[in-house]
């Protein structure tokens, strides 16, 4: 691999030609065995982002030293560790073992003055715009281009109405700009979540530290599976949130986040391009540490692979996921707003289904780290494989796609599931297939590894 092209290793090439077998299921091309009885890939992938960068944040808030395991060490997370140091709080670091320290010091940030960068990590800039927009000192936000062009706006102006005084450079609404946080100036507020769920998740996380009972409502119903981790991870940390009704929530005053040990789960996100190998490549698929009981909410990716025909069961070790005993894969419509994230990975599989799949309500994933929806398109089609678009849909019709060069657009989900195809397609090369640094740096050296199990 270089840092320009990766070129994905064929594991299960499809049969053309004359003398290929002809079915109305591209799956049914492949020579079959009984991989029922196979044994299966077994695959360790890194800590989970989403719960990564909370932790980190619920440590910093917390009173004391809090210890993580299995924390991820990613573009996105090294750049969530980079801001907390540069606001002034003590951490340990070691990523040999994917452990960290932090000193937190009960909301408290050290430094009253501040610049930090987030680079291109969503998580982190909305995370900690809201932690130090409803704190008290003065601190200049950057981003990365990328992150430049993504939507800040309903979070910002949720913390203008709290008190705090927003200075931007370019655009209103988006960064970068500085924050004068002045603590809270009322107990009540709504945030829309269209767009992002990470909105509502930053500012949950920072409500404890207001001197009154906060209430905080909601439109919009996107990503409600993140929101429910950050309510458990707070808990977790000992702050509890009420629910007085669907879409109001209460954080009641008093409460205060208690340092801990705390490990964390391997990426759920990560795991699903593995598990989406089950049906590609007909073969059982183990992904270490991965169970039912994960607060992840990719985890419906498993039960959308179910629907296609394969099969689910818990195991001691992890998740196994088995292909169809039909060894098709079958097409599917199926709503994907609780899972967005695996759009793309779904996409890739549904190109080898025996029928059309349709994946509703993903409008919001043109505001992600690429135009998503634009994006599947575009290399599907390039491909040779007819996809339509609608405002909130997309349908992706079964065929034999062609070799070619799949732009990533920058995104790492781009790069990790158009990677998919490569397995059963000669000649896909992937660019810049480092931009996966930023959740997962070496997932093509994983790839590889399973190359190589099923060599």
């Amino acid at each position: 691999m270089t840092n320009t092209f990766y070129e994905v290793p064929c594991i299960r090439p499809l049969i053309t030609g004359d003398d290929a077998v002809r079915n109305t299921a591209p799956s049914a091309q492949i020579p079959m065995e009984d991989t029922i009885a196979a044994p299966p890939v077994i695959v360790s992938v890194p800590g989970s982002k989403s719960i990564t960068n909370r932790a980190l944040l619920l440590a910093t808030l917390a009173d004391g030293v809090s210890t993580l395991h299995g924390v991820l060490f990613s573009d996105d997370s090294r750049h969530f560790l980079k801001c907390i140091q540069s606001l002034g709080f003590e951490t340990t670091i070691d990523e040999d073992n994917r452990t960290v320290c932090v000193t937190g010091l009960g909301g408290r940030v050290p430094l009253p003055e501040a610049s930090l960068y987030v680079g291109s990590a969503g998580t982190a800039a909305r995370f900690l715009s809201a932690y130090l927009g409803i704190s008290k000192g003065v601190y200049h936000m950057d981003a990365s281009q990328q992150m430049r062009r993504r939507p800040m706006a309903p979070l910002l102006t949720c913390l203008e109405g709290l008190g705090c005084e927003i200075t931007f450079e370019d655009r209103d609404g988006f960064f970068p700009f500085t924050l004068k946080g002045n603590g809270f100036s009322q107990n009540e507020i709504t945030v829309d979540i269209g767009s992002s769920s990470q909105f509502l998740s930053a500012l949950l996380i920072s409500a404890c530290m207001a001197e009154h009972d906060m209430t905080i409502r909601i439109k919009g119903t996107h990503g409600m599976a993140y929101i429910k981790m950050t309510e458990i991870m707070m808990e977790q940390f000992g702050v509890t949130v009420l629910h007085p009704s669907k879409n109001c929530f209460v954080i009641p005053k008093g409460q205060k986040y208690t340092a801990r040990t705390y490990e964390i789960e391997p990426d759920v996100s990560a795991a699903c391009y593995f598990y989406a190998m089950a049906p590609l490549l007909d073969v059982p698929v183990l992904v270490r540490g991965v169970h039912l009981s994960s607060m992840q909410g990719d985890l419906t990716f498993l039960r959308i692979l179910e629907k296609m025909g394969c099969t689910l069961k818990e195991q001691p070790d992890g998740i196994l996921l088995l292909p169809p005993k039909d060894h098709l894969i079958h097409g599917i419509d199926v709503d994907m707003s609780s899972c967005s994230d695996q759009a793309i990975t779904l996409a890739a599989v549904a190109v080898f289904a025996d029928t059309p799949t349709t994946i509703r309500n993903i409008s919001h994933i043109r505001l992600q780290e690429s135009n998503r929806m634009a994006a599947i398109v575009n290399e599907l089609e390039k491909m040779g494989i007819r996809c339509v678009e609608t405002q909130n849909d997309l349908t992706i019709f079964p065929g034999t796609p062609s070799a070619c060069t799949v732009e990533t657009y920058e995104d790492h989900r781009m790069a990790m599931g158009f990677s998919l195809i490569g397995l059963r397609i000669s000649g896909i090369r992937i660019k810049d297939p480092m931009c996966c640094r930023k959740t997962f740096e070496n997932y093509f050296e994983v790839l590889e590894e399973v190359a190589a199990q099923l060599s």
